[in-house]
């Protein structure tokens, strides 16, 4: 019996002793890939809802890291991600920390400026504030076939920018205004995020993409840093890492499946090949 008091009192004495304090831990989130896109490989609110929860509330982390390499993609998607970021954020008073990897592009800048400092490589690609809708027009090809379009509407707008029958003033007309006021709504999310670190006397939302030192110049991130260092820098050498992410289930390799990875992963490539890479 009293080796067990002895015993209980010693495991308590141990447990309270300054230097057996937990070790801090840093959680890693991986945002990596296009944003929204259809593969199962995408980026979007539903899959990393769970993820992104996970790595605030376990084992009440010191801060939590994005390592964010996206050339973009829905601004939907980005705003949705980048809103549950900032509300786990502040509901659990944990600090957000930013990592650019190749790329963080359009939507890909919007989750990282959801982080509280953002820091980057030096030959990251950072910045790309702007909105694009692409498309194509098939009529030409359709008439010379001896193909003729027949459509039926109720509502004079409902067949807006139809790829088989040529564009309409008014049609772009209309889209236009849909991307200016999806425009605005991403400039308000820097601006918010950023601040008085933005350089306000450059134009930063026209699209352009700059390289993470002149990024760093005009306000778009905090500095050059890698992950690890600047972590060990802010928490200390011995700080810990727990890594979050998305896991696929093996039948998601198989079939249709398959297929739908496979063309996403073609649109994919080419939103990276906007910018070199």
């Amino acid at each position: 019996m009293l080796t067990a008091v002895a015993r209980s009192t010693s495991a308590s004495m141990k447990l309270s002793l300054p230097f057996m304090k937990k070790q801090p831990v840093v959680a890693v989130v991986r945002l990596s890939g296009a944003i929204g896109m259809a593969g199962r490989a995408s980026m979007n609110d539903t899959t990393l809802a769970p993820v992104l929860e996970k790595a605030f509330r376990k084992g009440k982390p010191a801060a939590v890291a994005l390592e964010v390499n996206s050339p973009g993609g829905s601004p939907v998607q980005s705003s949705l991600i980048g809103a549950r970021i900032r509300r786990l954020a502040e509901e659990l008073n944990i600090p957000v920390f930013a990592f650019v990897e190749d790329v963080a592009a359009s939507g890909g800048y919007w989750l990282a400026a959801a982080a509280d400092e953002i820091w980057a490589d030096d030959s990251s690609v950072l910045g790309s504030i702007g909105v694009i809708s692409s498309g194509f027009g098939a009529h030409v090809f359709l008439a010379r076939q001896g193909f003729e379009r027949r459509v039926h509407t109720a509502g004079q707008s409902k067949s807006m920018l139809d790829p088989f029958a040529p564009e309409k003033k008014e049609d772009i007309a209309r889209l236009k205004v849909l991307l200016g006021d999806i425009h605005e709504n991403f400039i308000a999310h820097v601006k918010t995020r950023r601040g008085d670190k933005l350089d306000a006397n450059a134009d930063l939302f026209n699209g352009e993409v700059w390289l993470a030192r002149r990024a760093q110049e005009l306000g778009l991130i905090d500095g050059i840093a890698h992950l690890k260092p600047k972590m060990q820098e802010k928490f200390g050498d011995k700080v810990k890492f727990r890594r979050y992410g998305v896991r696929k289930p093996i039948w998601s390799r198989f079939g249709a499946a398959l297929a739908q990875d496979a063309v996403a992963g073609l649109e994919e490539r080419a939103a990276y090949a906007r910018f070199g890479l």
